[in-house]
């Protein structure tokens, strides 16, 4: 039993929702940043700049594998993959999480290396422009792709937003330290600020590959969504009809609900029909696009009860 999406097609089966374009600028987003920061690193010998520009390359390698499990993920249900392909989002995100670690060791040995042969700087002040402007390069596109990921529940699209992010706190980082470097003199603190962008990495990384863990072990829904979901039914429960066995799960941009209702066993297949139509127009209209699956069972009979070892309780 399925509740109807928000976009449906003629057959009533929730429309394909193209989210490629939003991988395009973050492709964008990171050739650009790229070359800005290798600039930048060039004019400066900036460590910090350098372990920046490395986080933008990570930045671009996620970007195209997001690309690729996007278009994997909008793949239709076919012979071998009954549920469609959903949970390829959650690989993307983990890939980029991992992607993550490699490139904060890379940082965190360059700093190392260079507060053991410290160098001078150069052309400081061309370095923070260059670096403010792939900032707000990154900051605007990450902004979009983490909105457009909760708006399409696309954990691909949220992980490349919040990358992006880490990106500008990065970059924000790097240009603090470089402007008390040019305030100072002390060239030290450019490897500083190195190896504490490399630290703020390692945590955005873990952060990525949890909630990854998370998708691919089927977690529930958030907590507001089984609220919800919870409430309605406890509206429709009276002395004839209850419910149990509530549970959830999120695959990618789907969520999925099942449950049982219980009624009395003389109503005819008509009438439990009828009543599951009503309550999934009203779920539908709480949660959209929620894919329900419900069994209905008859009151009197003791099979009905004690089914699942857990599941999402229902207010009385």
């Amino acid at each position: 039993m399925n509740a109807t999406a928000n976009q449906s097609t003629a057959g009533g089966k929730p429309a394909p929702v193209d989210l490629t374009r939003f991988a395009w600028l973050s492709i964008g987003a990171a050739v650009a940043t790229i070359g800005l920061k290798v600039v930048a690193w060039l004019v400066t010998d900036s460590v910090s700049l350098l372990s920046d520009a490395a986080e933008s390359l990570v930045n671009l390698v996620a970007a195209v594998l997001a690309l690729a499990m996007l278009k994997l993920a909008a793949k239709p249900p076919d012979d071998g993959h009954n549920f469609g392909h959903a949970k390829a989002e959650y690989f993307s995100a983990a890939a980029e999480g991992i992607m993550i670690f490699v490139a904060a060791v890379l940082i965190i040995v360059a700093a190392i290396e260079r507060l053991l042969s410290p160098r001078p700087l150069e052309a400081i002040g061309v370095g923070v422009v260059v670096a403010l402007v792939a900032s707000l390069i990154n900051g605007a596109v990450g902004w979009i792709l983490v909105r457009a990921g909760r708006r399409h529940r696309s954990p691909t699209l949220v992980a490349d937003g919040k990358h992006l992010w880490t990106d500008v706190v990065t970059s924000v980082g790097v240009v603090v330290g470089l402007v008390l470097v040019l305030v100072t003199g002390w060239s030290v603190l450019d490897p500083i600020v190195a190896l504490l962008v490399g630290v703020n990495i390692i945590i955005t990384g873990f952060g990525l590959i949890r909630e990854s863990a998370n998708g691919l072990m089927d977690a529930t829904l958030p907590t507001e969504d089984n609220d919800a979901l919870a409430a309605i039914l406890a509206r429709r429960s009276d002395d004839r009809v209850a419910f149990h066995g509530l549970r959830t799960r999120q695959a990618g941009r789907h969520r999925f609900a099942a449950f049982d209702i219980l009624v009395p066993g003389d109503w005819t297949v008509r009438a439990g029909h009828d009543l599951i139509e009503e309550i999934a127009a009203e779920i539908d209209e709480a949660l959209p696009g929620l894919e329900l699956n419900v069994h209905l069972e008859p009151r009197e009979d003791p099979r009905s009860y004690n089914d699942y070892a857990v599941e999402i309780p229902i207010p009385d």
